[in-house]
């Protein structure tokens, strides 16, 4: 079946549709990751955005159960130059468009992506809808330059009910962390569990009163999709809970922390998607190569008027990738160290955490 890619700028790719037929709306951006594309499919950042894969052979190792991040397929739509229909892989058990039909989600495929990413470069990150319905691509693109991104995806993705997660690793010690899930990848808990922590997961827009009185040894702002802004709830309880427990974010809950603090937020050209981002330390000097996936960054002038100061710095853009408070236990990096998918060279930064928590349980034992 045919299917279009129809961009804000009246630019249309032509291509086939695999998946589900239909016709889908969203934020078209790119990912640079040659694997990981379960990851990319299922991660609940990429909520609201139909994403577009430069590498160009995408499926080849098919589809398990294992690799999922969240519950669900998370793209609003999926965008290849070629869909490996017949993959090939020990766990193998379904194929890509299979997996996307199921999920109801819209994916177009023989189009040239290496094109299409040239032109969110230069344009920026574009409105987009791939459809099967060919008829009335005319009116789409008129429909496209009033259309507006949802904004306030968090409340989506996030969990709505509370649950708690034991430690796979007790030996290395077991400390009680609340995660405000925003929008969290099943890596992070995993890998927040294997460093012996015991995770109770609460939704976006749980109060402070309502963390502090399960008695956390620290608290965690996870990833999640959309503008930081629109969180306002997140904001006030980060607020609220600064010099009362160690604070560790990442990603959304990175700029969430700077936005609570005082700073500000902004919405970059194209964000930082995939798996090669280089990231300096600048204590150390030490260089990661670090898994992204966000739109938005700190603006690195308003943390003057903070607490905060940077403490990581991307080497492609000379971004914010990681902030520390002055005085009080409380970092976030805008990375993530889990490498869900990825490098696993920032799992450190789970140590650092640690390391807080043990430190504020001896300071306040009495």
């Amino acid at each position: 079946m045919k299917a279009a890619l129809v961009l804000e700028t009246g630019k249309v790719f032509m291509g086939e549709s695999f998946g589900a037929s239909g016709e889908t709306w969203g934020e078209v951006v790119f990912n640079t990751g040659m694997t990981g594309y379960q990851e990319v499919l299922t991660d609940p950042s990429y909520a609201g955005q139909m994403v577009c894969m430069t590498y160009p052979l995408i499926g080849n190792y098919g589809i398990n159960k294992q690799d999922n991040q969240s519950e669900k397929v998370q793209v609003q739509g999926f965008i290849v130059k070629e869909a490996a229909l017949n993959p090939n892989h020990w766990q193998l058990e379904k194929n890509i468009s299979r997996t996307l039909a199921q999920a109801g989600v819209v994916g177009i495929k023989g189009i040239d992506t290496r094109a299409l990413t040239r032109i969110i470069r230069e344009y920026g990150v574009l409105r987009g809808v791939i459809t099967t319905r060919l008829e009335h691509l005319n009116e789409i693109t008129a429909n496209l330059k009033t259309w507006q991104v949802p904004e306030n995806v968090v409340a989506d993705v996030s969990t709505k009910k509370i649950y708690t997660l034991p430690p796979t690793k007790s030996e290395k010690g077991s400390f009680h962390v609340v995660v405000m899930d925003f929008g969290i990848k099943k890596n992070i808990l995993q890998a927040m569990q294997a460093q012996g922590f015991q995770l109770t997961v609460v939704p976006y827009n749980t109060s402070a009163e309502q963390i502090l009185k399960r008695r956390p040894d620290g608290v965690f702002l996870s990833n999640g999709p959309g503008d930081p802004k629109c969180v306002q709830a997140g904001i006030e309880t980060i607020r609220n809970l600064i010099n009362q427990r160690p604070i560790f974010g990442i990603c959304l809950g990175h700029q969430l922390l700077s936005l609570a603090l005082g700073g500000d937020t902004y919405k970059m050209k194209f964000g930082h998607r995939g798996g090669n981002q280089p990231v300096q330390e600048l204590e150390t000097k030490r260089v990661t190569i670090t898994s992204q996936n966000h739109g938005y960054a700190i603006s690195e002038d308003s943390l003057a008027q903070t607490p905060l100061y940077v403490t990581h710095r991307n080497l492609n853009d000379q971004s914010v990738e990681g902030v520390k408070h002055q005085d009080l236990p409380v970092f976030s990096v805008q990375y993530h160290p889990e490498a869900g998918p990825g490098p696993s060279e920032s799992l450190y930064l789970f140590d650092e955490f640690a390391q807080l928590m043990q430190e504020w349980r001896a300071q306040h034992a009495s």
